[in-house]
């Protein structure tokens, strides 16, 4: 007879306590709405919710009983309503305000502070002053996801509570930590990231159409299309003899773009990050949708990545809700 689940090895007097920790990502996060079907599907209560990035956007609106009009909103979303969400402020801390995301996630989630959420929440974030890592508990629920998805060079970095925060996937991909902290006995934790650095080599999918390329436009293709042309026009219209000069070069510039660059630094960090954390804080169930041809804003590929989440999990969690059951009959 395999042993009952959770960290403590022993019979549950009562139902161990589910855990949720939804990792980074940028768009590969849309496949969480997957694994959170597949949850369902299972039959699994989830208790307690911890997000890091692109997880906590996901993982905030799931707390709040609202995923349905999120799935449904993404479904349907297209380039063009992605375009109306980047509000480029180059040259700042960031291309990117983060403000139009912030009043995209609002929309979906009725409530101002994470204590008002029916399912416990923590937000993971960076510290960038000190790099440590900050699960947010309490307090404004817009500001600390807006925080948890601020990827360093992309969006400006957030101002809470005395400290200037980035992407929480800087100190913590996936967090399994911030599940146990909120008092999770099993964590269910998504790494969506797993083999992104592999993924580079695979084939794109083809390229059709599209604006004049530049070096931020290589970025992906017609599928960046509305995102570099949002940001180029930060480029174009400054005044700056500075940026102006950076402009220049940009264009006749044949290496990979400066965002592709940081992009792929980061993803190739946050790999090595989430190897070492994993095997410290190793979660009952790890979950690895198949997801490395996914780029960072392609959102226009929600259907897919979300039939790719749901498929990637629902055995495992199948057999998970098979063992609490067994489990249960001994308590």
């Amino acid at each position: 007879m395999k042993p009952p689940l959770g960290k403590s090895k022993r019979f549950w007097k009562s139902r161990p306590t589910i855990g949720l920790a939804l990792g980074s990502g940028s768009a590969r996060g849309l496949a969480h709405i997957g694994v959170i079907r597949a949850i369902e599907e299972a039959g699994i209560n989830v208790d307690v919710v911890a997000g890091t990035s692109i997880g906590a956007l996901i993982g905030a609106v799931y707390a709040s009983g609202h995923l349905d009009t999120l799935e449904q909103d993404f479904r349907r979303i297209d380039w063009r309503r992605i375009g109306t969400l980047l509000d480029p402020v180059f040259p700042k801390s960031g291309l990117i305000d983060g403000r139009k995301i912030a009043g995209f996630v609002r929309a979906h989630v009725p409530l101002n502070a994470i204590e008002q959420l029916p399912v416990p929440f923590c937000a993971v974030a960076t510290d960038l002053t000190n790099g440590e890592e900050v699960m947010i508990r309490h307090g404004d629920l817009i500001d600390a996801v807006r925080a948890s998805i601020s990827v360093p060079g992309i969006f400006s970095p957030v101002r809470h509570d005395g400290r200037i925060l980035v992407d929480g996937g800087l100190a913590d991909p996936v967090p399994v930590s911030a599940a146990r902290a909120l008092g999770a006995d099993i964590v269910i934790a998504v790494d969506l990231n797993h083999d992104l650095v592999a993924g580079k080599t695979r084939r794109r999918r083809p390229r059709t159409g599209g604006m004049k390329k530049s070096a931020l436009a290589r970025l992906g293709g017609k599928n960046y299309a509305w995102a570099a042309e949002r940001i180029n026009e930060g480029l174009r219209t400054s005044h700056n003899p500075a940026v102006n000069r950076i402009r220049v070069w940009l264009e006749k510039e044949r290496l990979p773009g400066m965002v592709e660059v940081l992009l792929g630094s980061l993803h190739i960090m946050q790999v090595q990050i989430t190897e070492s954390r994993l095997l410290i804080e190793r979660p009952e169930i790890l979950l690895r949708p198949p997801l490395s041809s996914v780029r960072f804003l392609e959102f226009d590929r929600a259907e897919e990545m979300i039939t790719i989440g749901y498929r990637s999990a629902l055995g495992p969690l199948r057999e998970l809700a098979r063992r609490l059951r067994h489990s249960a009959q001994y308590a």
